[in-house]
């Protein structure tokens, strides 16, 4: 254990989870509050540091740190590729992917942006743009800076796995070892757990939903607290057990099962209006991204940008330790060049492939001649993808595995996050102690359960924009030290060319 990291986590958990729960009206309008000064005042700054990120990603495939490799020339992967892309996958995108697929689409058709006709076919089209868009290169450009800093240092500099690391090229050891190091690693902890616990939140809204469809269970908070412990216990079991006994499996395992889900969709529904979704948003996503990453609302009136753009960027961004960390944790062996192509490519288009099923089908569904789907779905989003299911044949066969692919979602979230905090505060230990495994699983939960008391899918939002403030300097840190780190391999590379 690493103690001041360890219990000023804590404590800043503790606090904030009595806080929610006792005053828990206070709570919601504290993140409501807060949401909306950083949006206005800070909005600019998101904006400009998931743009930066994801160029800074790219020039890293430009750069000689390309060729290093994780862990030493001899270093060999832990794990294989289908099982690294899996484990990537579940823990970047995860429960949140399938609670938004078919209900931001539908969002952005019925209540579009400012300018746009409701339910017109360029809303249409505009609707899966955008969340593309939000799901996209962006994302695992501001995953990937942290985790490329922090596994360089760890396993080729003999660095702590942790965020502290960052501090080593731009102030030395000395800080990196003292108490702006344990700041840094007490902000990402808390960061991951309500990273984390903002998607689990989610999950339990809409896994409440799947057990109302199947079997007359009602939609409530007692309900989803009740989903919320009982899967955190599953959660603690996987993350006990450890990276390859547990996540490892249970990512493969969600990967079949999510995948049976997917080509159930693509075949039954809509197939040819998918693929032609799938090929015209990704062109005009690519044509699109230079224009979107850097638009900012100057009028500080565009409420739209703030729920959604700007929500995301704050999502990912406090996810980033998490994701970060983890991605870190099983990439030893690979090349960063070919870390940062994976990481950018692979999890994006399947995240595409899957948005354009489900999204797409979702506004087929809407814009054909059949019942559509509910416009109640605005309002409570977790109701989306049952719907669309129950559009479709087998219904009842499709929303079980639907509900089973979110819970698993669910775990695997849970545990690798937990997993993160542990190695955390334990002083970058990549096999941290187990009982601490079990404090932070069952924490997020406990933060998860706050979030859904102090008012719900508004509060999660507000959160996660809130949290990604402090987070993004952190962010800017590893930004600096990957410079750094490029700068020096640059120099390395030249002077051995010469040698040469």
């Amino acid at each position: 254990m690493e103690p001041p990291v360890f219990f000023g986590s804590a404590a800043m958990v503790v606090v904030f989870v009595v806080i929610g729960a006792v005053f828990t009206t206070d709570a919601g309008d504290v993140f409501t509050a807060v949401q909306s000064r950083i949006t206005a005042l800070f909005g600019w700054w998101y904006m400009l540091a998931a743009t930066g990120f994801l160029l800074l990603a790219g020039a890293i495939l430009i750069s000689p740190l390309r060729r290093v490799r994780l862990g030493g020339p001899d270093a060999k992967p832990e794990f294989s590729f289908l099982s690294w892309t899996a484990m990537l996958f579940a823990a970047g995108m995860g429960t949140g992917l399938v609670f938004f697929s078919v209900a931001e689409p539908f969002t952005h058709y019925v209540d579009p942006p400012p300018g746009l006709e409701p339910r017109s076919r360029e809303a249409a089209r505009e609707a899966m743009r955008i969340t593309f868009f939000h799901w996209g290169l962006n994302a695992w450009g501001i995953y990937l800076i942290l985790a490329l800093a922090v596994a360089y240092l760890h396993y080729n500099k003999d660095l702590p796995l942790a965020p502290r690391s960052i501090l080593e090229p731009l102030f030395g050891r000395k800080i990196m070892a003292g108490w702006a190091g344990h700041g840094v690693d007490i902000l990402c902890t808390v960061g991951t757990l309500l990273g984390v616990s903002t998607s689990l939140g989610l999950g339990a809204m809409q896994i409440n939903t799947g057990l109302s469809e199947l079997a007359g269970v009602g939609r409530s908070t007692l309900v989803q607290i009740g989903l919320i412990a009982t899967i955190t216990g599953l959660a603690t079991i996987s993350v006990v057990v450890g990276v390859k006994g547990g996540i490892r499996r249970l990512s493969q395992t969600n990967l079949v099962l999510a995948g049976l889900l997917f080509a159930f969709v693509l075949i039954v529904g809509p197939t040819v209006s998918i693929l032609e979704t799938f090929t015209a948003t990704l062109g005009a996503y690519l044509q699109e991204l230079p224009r979107s990453t850097l638009r900012v609302d100057f009028t500080g009136e565009d409420d739209w940008r703030a729920n959604w753009t700007l929500f995301y960027w704050g999502w990912w961004i406090s996810w980033a330790p998490f994701v970060a960390i983890f991605l870190a944790r099983v990439s030893k062996g690979r090349t960063i060049g070919a870390t940062v192509v994976t990481a950018l490519l692979v999890p994006t288009l399947a995240t595409f492939a899957w948005l354009a099923v489900f999204g797409g089908a979702g506004l087929q569904a809407e814009r054909g001649d059949g019942p559509g789907l509910p416009d109640s779905i605005v309002d409570e989003p977790s109701l989306a993808l049952h719907a669309l299911l129950d559009t479709l044949p087998f219904a009842p066969v499709t929303m079980t595995l639907a509900t089973l692919v979110i819970v698993l979602f669910f775990v695997s979230s849970s545990d690798s996050g937990s997993l993160v905090d542990d190695m955390v505060t334990s002083g970058g230990d990549p096999d941290p102690p187990r009982v601490q495994r079990v404090f932070w699983a069952v924490s997020e939960g406990a933060v998860a359960i706050t979030l859904l008391l102090a008012g719900g899918l508004t509060a999660i939002r507000s959160a996660a924009i809130s949290l990604g403030l402090p987070m993004s300097i952190v962010l800017a840190l590893a930004v600096a030290a990957m410079i750094k780190v490029i700068l020096v391999e640059s120099r390395r590379a030249r002077r051995a060319s010469k040698r040469d």
